[in-house]
């Protein structure tokens, strides 16, 4: 899916859009046993409830392609006759009436999620009349198809912490007791995924909260598939094959470079509009790396390292290895952040023997918000 088709299905979970009818869901204690089972019908609660549901289980569906929502892929066997498969597809074309596929959904999830202390599962099912638009972008009254899709939330439940409160109408302070609150998801999916604007039984899409962890026994219990490592560990298995492999060669300006072209490769995608989101091959990477000077020598070495720890087919989202809106340089004891933008303010020099990081400093310059003066010798 594309940001563009992400951001189409959010704005379904609003109360004037969505086509939900009921919330389904269990409540899942600390020891994994389910201890309330509910299906509560959406149409009879209040509206402020109504809406803060929706605003939780939206998060489903936040964060970055790539990073936080990961499309997962079945094959064509899974598709034609597979158990993964084919309960999610009871799911969908029951609209979520079938017990005994829910039931057995609930039990995968806890057989297979890691997780502390209790949780909810939450399931719902909107149908969407996807409309048509035409070439020029102008909204038409036919619909060109109904999407119609499963979303599970799983959402941590937490204790408040007492505190104290004023009442206004009581006029007088209180405290406030410990109470139990629905957290937003730390995982979730949803089924089919909505591709070119269509349903695609192929796909689903897969949302992680956690950027560094990306639950590999839930998506190998739910989908039966492989899942690409956590973004977080890509862009530290990223940098360290970078630094071994080219060594001495790894200076500030290779990875000030670095970061210049990959940054720019993300902005002129943007500014392409293009939809499909962008991922780096080997090659676009060592490609950078030629640009930047580094020999061949040290070039074959990052193959090899990317292609034992990533593998020789991998692509790496930009994001997930290079932050375009920071550039950090770092000391055990001094952390220097920087404006992407204005990099060339920072240089290395060696004086006297010494190492160190020069920062040019032509404009106004303030120590805990207090301007100075920089004198000269």
């Amino acid at each position: 899916m594309t940001e563009k088709e992400v951001a189409e299905i959010r704005r379904r979970f609003n109360i004037d859009k969505t086509n939900i009818k009921c919330i389904r869901g269990c409540y899942v204690n600390e020891n994994k046993d389910i201890i309330s089972d509910f299906n509560q019908f959406f149409g009879t609660m209040p509206k402020d409830e109504s809406e803060e549901i929706l605003a939780i289980i939206k998060k489903t569906l936040s964060g970055t392609l790539g990073k936080n929502l990961i499309d997962i892929e079945f094959t064509n066997e899974q598709v034609i006759d597979s158990d993964e498969h084919n309960l999610l597809m009871k799911l969908k074309d029951s609209g979520l009436d079938d017990d005994e596929a829910v039931a057995e959904l609930y039990q995968k999830i806890i057989r297979s999620l890691v997780i502390e202390g209790k949780y909810l599962i939450l399931l719902t099912l909107d149908s969407y009349d996807v409309p048509s638009y035409s070439k020029d972008e102008v909204k038409l009254e036919d619909s060109a198809e109904v999407f119609k899709y499963v979303l599970c939330s799983i959402c941590p439940v937490k204790m408040t912490k007492p505190a104290l409160s004023y009442s206004v109408n009581e006029n007088e302070f209180k405290n406030i007791k410990t109470d139990w609150i629905i957290s937003n998801p730390e995982i979730g999916f949803m089924f089919p995924a909505f591709d070119y604007r269509q349903s695609n039984i192929y796909n689903a899409l897969y949302y992680s909260k956690d950027s560094s962890d990306n639950h590999e026994e839930f998506v190998a219990e739910i989908f039966n598939s492989d899942i690409p490592m956590p973004a977080q560990a890509q862009k530290e298995i990223f940098n360290s094959i970078l630094e071994e492999a080219v060594s001495e060669e790894c200076s500030f300006e290779v990875v000030q470079t670095v970061h210049e072209q990959i940054s720019a490769m993300v902005e002129e995608h943007k500014a392409n509009k293009e939809e499909e989101p962008l991922v780096l091959s080997k090659r676009n990477i060592t490609d950078v790396l030629e640009y930047c000077g580094v020999d061949e020598e040290h070039i074959n070495t990052f193959v090899e390292k990317y292609d034992s720890e990533f593998g020789a087919d991998m692509q790496l989202s930009p994001k997930n290895i290079v932050d375009v809106k920071k550039f950090e340089v770092s000391t055990p004891d001094v952390t220097i952040k920087v404006n992407p933008e204005r990099k060339d303010l920072v240089q290395t020099k060696i004086i006297d023997g010494v190492k160190y990081i020069m920062i040019r400093a032509d404009e106004s310059v303030e120590v805990n918000g207090v301007n100075i003066s920089i004198k000269g010798d």
